[in-house]
């Protein structure tokens, strides 16, 4: 009966470490915060998030920063006459009052510019982001594989479970 006991308690704090936390500032709520690991050599790493604005006033991120990287910037990407293009955001992204943005691969997303290292599958990489009300909130982003779509810990499980 110990033994099974220790055994869930061992599943339970793996389980909870493979997930970033939330993490609740103000009126801004941000989860789900994870990067893709990068090849070796690469200088630059995305990494998304969502941002839930609870309060009735907008607030703006207007960047960050990371000991990971030179630079933090705030991207968005879209298509025009069927050209993907990215583009940094210079003022930031306003959350407006009850609005979600949901940061992923092909939209909003956050780059690491100037890496100091290879983000690797399983590690968490620190990261400050800067609020026009809300301030500084530190954050830290799990990195998955280098092709995930998701911050679920293997893209390949949510795939399947969604069939």
């Amino acid at each position: 009966m110990i033994r099974i006991f220790l055994v869930a308690i061992a599943f339970l704090g793996w389980a909870s470490s493979t997930y970033a936390e939330e993490v609740t500032v103000g009126n801004l709520k941000i989860s789900t915060a994870w990067a893709r690991a990068t090849p070796k050599g690469a200088s630059v790493g995305g990494a998304y998030m969502t941002i839930t604005n609870t309060g009735n006033v907008p607030d703006r991120l207007l960047g960050g920063s990371s000991d990971a990287s030179s630079r933090f910037e705030i991207h968005e990407m879209s298509m025009e006459n069927g050209v993907m293009k990215m583009r940094p955001l210079g003022k930031g992204l306003e959350i407006k009052p009850g609005q979600t943005v949901e940061f992923k691969p092909g939209g909003y997303h956050l780059m690491f510019v100037g890496l100091k290292a290879q983000f690797e599958e399983g590690q968490h990489v620190k990261a400050t982001l800067e609020f026009e009300k809300a301030g500084n909130v530190a954050v830290e982003f799990a990195v998955r594989g280098i092709g995930a779509q998701t911050g679920a810990s293997s893209d390949k499980m949510q795939m399947q479970h969604g069939r």
